[in-house]
């Protein structure tokens, strides 16, 4: 039997978190493992519990979730974070995916889709509100035209034409299981490639290779 998505539930608002838990509880992928009302209380929990995936609110008291996101990100690595909340602004969307989070949905999308992003998220995709989507490319394209002298002078990270290949599949969205199938390589290479890209160039999540895919013009947006 395949074991459960583990889940943790972030959210300062407690009759929220327990309707995400009502809804998630129907699905027989996914256990919720534990909730939090706080970012500290995140770390916490995260440290202590490890989830696969982290569903957690922006703005929030002690600590918010971008701020905690960089501390979870320190105590499990292997955990995905995917912010929900109802914050349509930029900049949390751009903190949030720096601070490491591989999703980002606003509240106002349907049950089914939380547990459809969740199910996504541990599969090793990216999951982004489409409203948010469409301003992160227009973001994409003002960081390509403004790249400063000290960029350009910044000699890139080599990478073996392998990881290149690797690099722009990811950046188009594919899982781990299709670039292994469209490469005609395992899985487990597609993972072992996707590490030493992330480290050669000092990200943190397969969304900041996105980014960075795209700011090096290795990935062209139409």
């Amino acid at each position: 039997m395949v074991e459960p998505i583990r889940v943790l539930v972030v959210d300062d608002h407690a009759l929220f978190r327990r309707g995400l838990e009502i809804v998630l509880a129907q699905e027989e992928d996914i256990a919720v493992v534990g909730e939090a009302g706080d970012g500290a209380e995140a770390v916490e929990k995260a440290a202590d519990l490890l989830p696969d995936i982290i569903l957690m609110d922006v703005r929030m008291p002690r600590r918010g979730g971008i701020e905690a996101c960089t501390a979870i990100k320190e105590v499990a690595p292997s955990t995905k974070i995917i912010m929900l909340t109802i914050s349509d602004e930029e900049a949390d969307l751009y903190e949030a995916i720096k601070a490491g989070a591989t999703g980002y949905l606003l509240k106002e999308i349907s049950t089914d889709e939380v547990a459809t992003a969740i199910r996504a998220v541990a599969d090793g995709q990216s999951q982004i509100s489409p409203s948010m989507a469409a301003k992160l490319l227009t973001e994409f394209k003002s960081m390509i035209q403004k790249r400063t002298d000290q960029q350009e002078l910044l000699p890139a990270p080599r990478l073996t034409d392998r990881e290149m290949e690797v690099l722009k599949l990811v950046a188009t969205g594919l899982n781990n299981r299709d670039i292994a199938k469209q490469l005609f390589i395992s899985e487990n290479t597609v993972k072992n490639h996707v590490r030493n890209i992330l480290e050669k160039l000092q990200l943190h999540s397969r969304m900041e290779a996105v980014v960075y895919a795209m700011r090096e013009k290795i990935l062209e947006i139409g």
